[in-house]
């Protein structure tokens, strides 16, 4: 059985409050992050997300996105570090980038569905979440474990914004790693709306390959968006419109 404990007080800005917390009693501490505005009355609809490869749960990325949720949306936003990322760092441990059986990423990718759930339980049994109203939103590594939690976690979730990955990846020297084979296993176990974003000149995932893992997706409610640039672009109007998605949808 998993525990849940409050590292900090919380810090506030804007009328945002940011407060870490940390899930032990898994195979691993989970150490995770949280905004929420500090005036919303009632429970508030909750967002799961998964920063990208590198990252972290603090990233600017994560902190733009957790500030614009929680200020303008007034919902809630948590993260956790990825396996061997911010708080998890371990030089011993998993690296996406290293060659690797898809039986240990397999391993890797369980493990991490496991801290999402253990994360989703414990949140949304606190009072001031709101457990009918969840979402979660993640890109790249972000979807790489998205997919597969998502899948497992099912009708708990209301709607995933979701992309920037593919069933191949364009780099031969990572195809052992690439999880394509289990996003292919549970991208048609999926059943809530989601948006797939898909950055129309990807160098490390072909166009084709992502649309094919797009049309595995099982759900019926599901809509495919594209903006130009390299992999790791996000611009301003694209987050606009995972925002305005999972406001809609939540």
């Amino acid at each position: 059985m998993t525990e849940f404990h409050w590292k900090d007080e919380g810090s506030s800005e804007g009328l945002i409050t940011e407060r870490q917390f940390v899930i032990s009693g898994g195979k691993k501490p989970v150490p995770g992050i949280i905004w929420f505005p500090e005036t919303a009355k009632g429970p508030l609809p909750l967002v799961l997300f998964g920063h990208g490869g590198s990252g972290h749960k603090r990233v600017a990325r994560s902190l733009m996105l957790g500030r614009r949720l929680a200020g303008v949306s007034q919902f809630a936003m948590a993260a956790i570090d990825g396996p061997a990322h911010g708080d998890r760092k371990d030089p011993g441990e998993y690296d996406q980038n290293s060659a690797m059986t898809q039986g240990t990423v397999d391993q890797v990718i369980d493990g991490m569905v496991e801290d999402w759930c253990a994360t989703l339980e414990h949140l949304t049994g606190m009072d001031f979440i709101d457990a009918g109203r969840v979402a979660y939103a993640g890109f790249s590594m972000g979807t790489r474990f998205g997919i597969p939690f998502v899948a497992a976690a099912g009708d708990r979730l209301r709607c995933a914004a979701l992309g920037k990955n593919a069933l191949e990846t364009k780099d031969p020297s990572r195809a052992s790693a690439h999880a394509g084979p289990r996003l292919k296993r549970d991208a048609p176990k999926i059943r809530i709306p989601v948006l797939f974003h898909m950055q129309w000149d990807d160098e490390l995932f072909a166009r084709e390959s992502q649309c094919a893992l797009f049309d595995l997706i099982g759900s019926e409610d599901k809509r495919l968006i594209a903006y130009p640039g390299p992999h790791g672009t996000s611009t301003p109007e694209a987050v606009g419109q995972w925002c305005r998605f999972i406001e809609d949808k939540i």
